[in-house]
């Protein structure tokens, strides 16, 4: 390898858990590689410390390679994702008061906040504020999509606000926002607390959504190939190790070091109906069709220049190619393809276009939406991708 000495960055959230266990159950150690993990306070650390190279690589909203790529934030610097570390895990909460509010009116959520929304207005109240982690981040257009199949426009009937997910319980509960969508175990720890109250998890929005990815610079990648693919190796294998292990996942998130929320809080969100997906479902695995899904959120609500050219955002960015050589030296059956329809599936499916076949999850959207990437086969490698192992 060409470097095993490695920083890699972690916000605490539950779906941390890839790189946390990589480090504690010594895959990364038998792998070659001698990681100190870095614990930080919120994705922007994450963005600014992975661009100055003071992180060799993190995990990320698996909207960051794009952003970065596009300078859609402070900096311009392109980042590649060769392996996912999450399906899901987010959760939408309100605050206790407005929960209450919305139980008056019975019925689904996001259809009784409109109804409130609309009665506030019509009463003169100020705006109601829901926070999520940062501006171009997979959680703010999960909170936009679910406020805009009940008609709510996200830019006029309310006020949206960045808070880093381990503040959210501390802003709700001051009455600073009324509402969040982060990810666990913060939507359990303020319902745990009778702060708040789940109205919605990620999967109801769009199930098998792609939440967290592990992102390096696209020149520390090209500089450290042997280095990136050892990293990868480790990481679908505690990811794996992740998905069968979930209280033991929790004991080790709960550690100071990391999460620092007592294990039964992490325990609950990880073994909820709505549980974060680690590794089954091909969870690990980049899809293209998902990166150019999050590029068409952006583009809806009006946050990409004009002229990006979003197919070729989405293949420097998301690298299948590098994940296949990573699970094929693992054994693992991979997909053959780069892109799926998203939204086509409400139940357990089997995708074929694959090594061996891999049985697949719900991909449903709430709204019964399909999306459809233009080009549903495999992409031709970009300019110095790597070629795919046969």
């Amino acid at each position: 390898m060409e470097k095993n000495r490695l920083r890699l960055g972690i916000v605490p959230l539950a779906d941390s858990a890839p790189v946390v266990v990589a480090k504690e159950r010594g895959f990364f150690a038998e792998a070659g590689l001698e990681v100190e993990i870095s614990r930080e306070a919120s994705w922007a650390n994450i963005r600014d410390k992975l661009a100055l190279g003071v992180l060799d690589g993190a995990q990320m909203l698996a909207t960051m390679p794009l952003s970065m790529t596009l300078g859609l934030a402070a900096l311009k610097v392109p980042v590649v994702t060769a392996v996912a570390l999450s399906l899901g895990g987010n959760t939408i909460t309100v605050s206790a008061a407005l929960a209450r509010r919305l139980e008056a009116l019975g019925g689904d959520a996001n259809a009784g906040l409109k109804q409130i929304i609309d009665e506030d207005r019509a009463a003169g109240r100020a705006k109601m504020t829901f926070a999520m982690v940062y501006p171009f981040s997979t959680h703010h257009y999960e909170l936009r999509y679910w406020l805009a199949a009940a008609g709510i426009d996200p830019d006029r009937d309310l006020r949206l606000a960045v808070v880093p997910p381990p503040q959210m319980v501390a802003h709700l509960s001051a009455g600073n926002i009324d509402g969040f969508c982060a990810g666990e175990p913060w939507g359990t720890l303020a319902a745990r607390l009778g702060l708040g109250k789940r109205v919605a998890s990620g999967n109801d929005v769009f199930a098998g959504r792609i939440e967290k990815v592990f992102g390096v610079l696209r020149d520390w990648a090209d500089a450290h190939p042997q280095t990136h693919l050892a990293v990868v190796k480790a990481l679908i294998r505690a990811a794996s190790w992740c998905e069968e292990n979930r209280a033991e996942t929790a004991a080790i998130l709960a550690q100071p070091a990391y999460v620092n929320t007592p294990a039964d809080i992490l325990r609950e969100g990880l073994e909820s109906p709505d549980q974060i997906t680690f590794h089954r479902h091909a969870a690990n695995f980049p899809w293209r069709s998902q990166a150019l899904w999050y590029l068409g959120q952006m583009r809806r609500w009006g946050h990409l220049p004009q002229g990006v050219d979003e197919r070729r955002t989405a293949e420097e960015a998301y690298r299948p190619d590098l994940y296949r050589l990573a699970a094929l030296e693992l054994g693992l059956p991979v997909p053959l393809i780069d892109h799926k329809p998203e939204g086509a599936h409400a139940g357990p499916w089997l995708l074929e276009q694959a090594t061996s076949p891999i049985l697949m999850g719900p991909d449903c959207f709430m709204d019964g939406a399909l999306f459809t990437p233009s080009a549903a086969t495999p992409a031709v490698p970009a300019a110095g991708e790597a070629k795919e192992s046969a």
